[in-house]
């Protein structure tokens, strides 16, 4: 069989369903009506062949982008899901999924975590799609096809950080149901992805070098991920600090969720060590990111009336809102970039005892601090930090500065996992824990389970344990 008709057999396979159903409905409209409506073009059916040519091809690249964007920055999904569930964000919703999430106490049902474990996994098949039409149709230039690995590696990689073991990663685009598999794993198939990324990304224009750099980075995580520092960072020694692969946004196009979540429609607000509108409520294991004011992360109560003195509430009328100018509505977000390179060599140096080396990393970001969303926060603003006592107080300075140098950023939510997987904290001095502000004691969810909508894979037997 050739490389054509084997690709025309796997899209077919993928969009099969589809088309019967639409075959299905058309025949019916055809028995009632008097003229023949069937010549009309539906513009929501994508056939097969519409995809055969070098134009195809790039729809598909630009499809699995697009999907990726949203798997990320622009739905309410994993990143802020991920923030609700350690300490990133407070609920301030209406929505019970948002409430489950950050009582730390989720049903397997969850609509929103069902929704953004489907984004996810759809990236993987977009991607798988595109880099078999790629290579037939339009083979150069070759940082395409390495894009698409690299979107590929990169929602494995989250959904090793965030979700439970017994993930269950298919592949779509070929009709395969994937089996249980642990966090190490996927984090070791995003390896592999990543591996084919940058083994394809060779050249030196522009284009390449963005595309390889992204996913030294992004290889590094997922080694950070297994427990594996030393392989991280030999890959992102030749990062510059100011290398960045974005995620863009346009009003024409769909806005920033990190704005139009928490500060637009007020469904969240800053999370914060001292919560409910009394500040009466103390949480053990939660950072105190809106009390902390860290000029990397301007926060404020959220206020209007005469002279700005009414606290506004948030969506759930109750809440007071707290949002940060962080992110604006068309703000550029970093997937990864040359920050998580230096919190990669910082956390390597803490993590080995080298606490004077972590520091140093630390400290030459703050005299030359790099601008994070709509911040540009300076030098004076952020004085050296001074050196800890022990190797503990280490580690715990450097997830302090990481959290704000990577807020909201997908990040924090693996983090705290690994505070105690790797570095034996227990779930009281990491995740929010006392009672929630809702009137309930916190739960003890550290992960997102396998949606229950996983199981129509007869392979699927859910979270085969949910440890951090």
């Amino acid at each position: 069989m050739s490389q054509h008709a084997a690709f025309r057999r796997r899209l077919g396979r993928a969009t099969g369903l589809l088309a019967v159903g639409t075959f299905t409905l058309f025949s019916l409209a055809c028995v009632d009506a008097k003229e023949n409506l069937l010549t009309a073009v539906d513009p929501d059916l994508i056939n097969p062949q519409d995809v055969l040519s070098p134009d195809g091809a790039n729809a598909l690249r630009l499809g699995t982008l697009s999907r990726l964007r949203t798997a990320t920055a622009a739905s309410d999904g994993d990143w802020l899901f991920g923030g609700l569930l350690a300490d990133e964000w407070s609920t301030s919703s209406t929505f019970v999924q948002n409430d489950e999430a950050d009582e730390r106490s989720m049903l397997e049902n969850n609509g929103t975590v069902t929704s953004f474990y489907r984004n996810l996994n759809q990236v993987r098949t977009a991607a798988n799609q595109a880099i078999a039409a790629l290579r037939i149709y339009a083979p150069t230039p070759a940082s395409n096809i390495a894009e698409m690995y690299f979107a590929r590696a990169f929602v494995e990689m989250q959904l090793a950080q965030d979700f439970c073991s017994g993930l269950s990663v298919s592949d779509g685009a070929n009709n395969v149901a994937g089996g249980p598999l642990t966090n190490d794993q996927v984090f070791n198939m995003s390896l592999a992805s990543y591996d084919s990324a940058i083994a394809i990304a060779t050249a030196t224009d522009a284009a390449t070098v963005l595309i390889k750099n992204s996913a030294m980075v992004g290889k590094a995580r997922a080694y950070i991920g297994l427990n594996n520092h030393a392989a991280a960072v030999a890959l992102v020694a030749a990062i510059p600090t100011t290398f960045t692969y974005d995620v863009t946004f346009a009003t024409s196009s769909g806005d920033n969720i990190l704005w139009s979540q928490p500060a637009s429609s007020r469904r969240y607000t800053v999370g914060d060590s001292l919560e409910g509108n009394a500040r009466n409520l103390v949480l053990t294991g939660a950072i105190p990111f809106f009390s902390a004011k860290d000029p990397r992360l301007p926060v404020v109560y959220t206020t209007s009336g005469t002279g700005g003195k009414d606290t506004l509430r948030s969506q759930d009328g109750l809440t007071f809102s707290r949002t940060t100018t962080l992110w604006g509505r068309t703000t550029s977000v970093p997937i990864v970039n040359g920050i998580d390179a230096r919190m990669v060599e910082a956390e390597a140096k803490a993590k080995a005892g080298d606490a004077a080396g972590s520091l140093a990393i630390l400290n030459a970001l703050r005299a030359a601090p790099p601008k994070l969303g709509d911040v540009q926060a300076t030098a004076a603003q952020l004085p050296p930090l001074t050196a800890a006592a022990t190797t503990a107080a280490a580690i715990d300075q450097f997830f302090r500065e990481k959290a704000f140098w990577t807020f909201s950023r997908g990040q924090r939510l693996s983090d705290v996992r690994r505070l105690m997987r790797q570095y034996g904290r227990s779930q009281a001095s990491t995740y929010p824990t006392g009672q929630h502000y809702r009137g309930l004691p916190y739960g003890t969810d550290v992960v997102f389970q396998v949606p229950t909508d996983e199981r129509n894979n007869p392979k699927s037997t859910g979270c085969t344990n949910r440890l951090p």
